[in-house]
């Protein structure tokens, strides 16, 4: 009975081993668990990825430049009309290479405005003035500066900026005429010339003697007096706003 009652036990004590160490090997880890979910993946590979862009974002910001900062060979101005995507008349007055246009004449306190240039916005009587009549008796608006001495004497008449000579020659209407290319496409033009000094690629510097103060078949009966205009990528604009913004 001893025996027997001792086996009995015995048995019932492995029986309860087989069991538990059945439920251990058969119940899963956490981690297992975590892994067998369907979204995990998916979700590391997306932090991973934030990570990364944030990374790179952060890398990116530290190599940009100031946007006040200016453009090396550029004036303040200038960066100003680059930014704005404008192109203003006083971003445009001055060149790169830092001149300021200037009337092509050394005293313009010695001449008159024998006919201004035609400003849209001015008065009806200003408008008036700056209209040219041409042979057909049609009017159309005057696009430049005419400057003459008050004694209709010649003058010197001096390049306005430095530039390439592009246009020295006679036109039919406009007499001698010389055409000067500078930066940032502006030309000037000037025209009822005469003693041409200049010819065609010529490099020119600002104040040089480029002609004589003539006169044309279009204003013959304005005397002699250079015919000044100034074009900014092909858009004439007035050169007396200009100069006058340069000495702000």
């Amino acid at each position: 009975m001893n025996d027997g009652n001792n086996k009995t036990p015995r048995k019932i004590e492995d029986s309860s081993k087989t069991v538990a160490g059945t439920s251990s090997a058969a119940r899963p880890s956490g981690w297992k668990k975590l892994l067998s979910k369907r979204w995990v993946f998916p979700a590391a590979y997306m932090a991973a990825a934030a990570i990364i862009v944030t990374i790179l974002w952060l890398n990116a910001g530290t190599g940009q430049k100031d946007p006040n900062q200016a453009v090396p060979g550029l004036t303040d101005v200038e960066n100003e009309s680059s930014t704005n995507g404008k192109s203003d008349p006083e971003a445009t007055a001055v060149i790169a290479n830092g001149e300021k246009l200037q009337w092509p004449v050394s005293k313009i306190e010695d001449l008159t405005t024998s006919i201004p240039f035609y400003d849209a916005s001015a008065s009806a009587e200003d408008k008036e003035a700056a209209m040219v009549q041409y042979e057909d008796n049609t009017f159309k608006p005057h696009m430049a500066t005419d400057l003459a001495r008050q004694d209709g004497a010649s003058f010197e008449v001096l390049a306005a900026l430095s530039g390439k000579v592009t246009v020295a020659g006679q036109s039919p209407k406009n007499g001698y005429e010389v055409q000067i290319e500078h930066p940032n496409g502006r030309v000037t033009v000037y025209q009822s010339l005469t003693d041409l000094q200049v010819k065609v690629g010529d490099e020119v510097k600002q104040g040089d003697k480029i002609a004589s103060a003539g006169t044309s078949e279009l204003e013959s009966e304005k005397g002699a007096h250079v015919h000044f205009e100034v074009r900014d990528n092909g858009i004439s604009v007035n050169p007396n706003t200009l100069i006058k913004s340069e000495k702000k």
